[in-house]
């Protein structure tokens, strides 16, 4: 997985040299086996992400367990010490809860968004909601004060209703869907939510899914037969329709690498800033298996 990502870094910076990388959750991607920083790879991201730090671990508004947390803040302090941008994302949508999620995480030099529910549908209206609210012209992830987490469209009826309604919010950094129920934004569609409302430039980064392939994306075909796919594994019982695909196979990378119409050239030929990669964790479920312990 290390090394995907790594690839995926340098495909991107041929076209566009500040493309940004952020990977979410699996960071222990950060060290090498023998405990040093993977310099290499740490070179090729520009931040991470990391859910459920405060809240979520175990569901919305759950706190998530001190030796959970102990852990994962040491890995992102060993980011922090590299001179990356923590973006996390807690589940929980109690005021007061919201309220420890901004400051614990600030303490430990993090930016977060609180996420009123998992499936990350929402656009906060409210202002206070929005913290250390700037007019700074964000040309850079550490320049970056706060960030909305959005991926599910399911509350707008049209494109052009989402995009009225993120543009006149002042985040500084979107992390979004490429995609508009199916269908790809374009560079003139970015254009329109590029501009903060108070006027400053906020970043547009892309999520895109690198650990699992999602029977809703553009480039699943019907036909295909999961069993005969030698890079398709089983369905995330957590997530009906996403499949656990083993990444370093060549015929997934294509999908996600290939020249022409890959998800990655996708998000480039669109205008965004950078990729926001999921289920970098997946290496997991694959070393589990190597092991005997799945």
């Amino acid at each position: 997985m290390r090394n995907f990502v790594i690839e995926i870094a340098e495909f991107s910076r041929e076209q566009d040299p500040d493309f940004i990388v952020i990977p979410q959750n699996g960071h222990e991607l950060l060290l090498n086996a023998d405990g040093e920083i993977a310099d290499e790879y740490v070179s090729a991201i520009d931040g991470l992400g990391q859910e459920s730090l405060i809240f979520g671990y175990y569901g919305d508004n759950t706190v998530t367990p001190q030796e959970s947390r102990e852990y994962l803040l040491e890995l992102l302090r060993t980011a922090k010490r590299e001179g990356k941008t923590v973006l996390v994302t807690d589940y929980t949508d109690e005021d007061q809860k919201i309220k420890r999620s901004y400051e614990r995480n600030t303490l430990n030099g993090f930016i977060s968004f609180p996420a009123p529910e998992r499936e990350l549908t929402v656009v906060p209206e409210s202002t206070d909601f929005i913290k250390n609210e700037n007019k700074n012209d964000i040309k850079s992830l550490s320049d970056a004060k706060n960030f909305l987490y959005l991926l599910n469209y399911e509350n707008y009826e049209s494109k052009e209703e989402l995009l009225s309604a993120l543009s006149k919010t002042n985040f500084d950094v979107f992390i979004m869907d490429a995609f508009f129920w199916g269908e790809p934004f374009t560079k003139e569609n970015l254009e329109q939510i590029r501009i903060k409302e108070d006027g400053g430039k906020r970043l547009l980064i892309s999520y895109m899914s690198i650990g699992e392939a999602e029977d809703y994306r553009f480039y699943w075909q019907d036909e295909w037969d999961k069993k005969e796919l030698n890079w398709i594994d089983s369905e995330n019982p957590n997530w009906p329709g996403n499949f656990k695909v083993r990444y370093w196979n060549d015929d997934w990378k294509k999908i996600i690498l290939g020249e022409s119409n890959s998800y990655t050239q996708i998000i480039l030929n669109a205008g965004f800033d950078g990729v926001y990669l999921d289920i970098i964790d997946g290496f997991w479920y694959f070393e589990n298996i190597a092991s005997g312990s799945k």
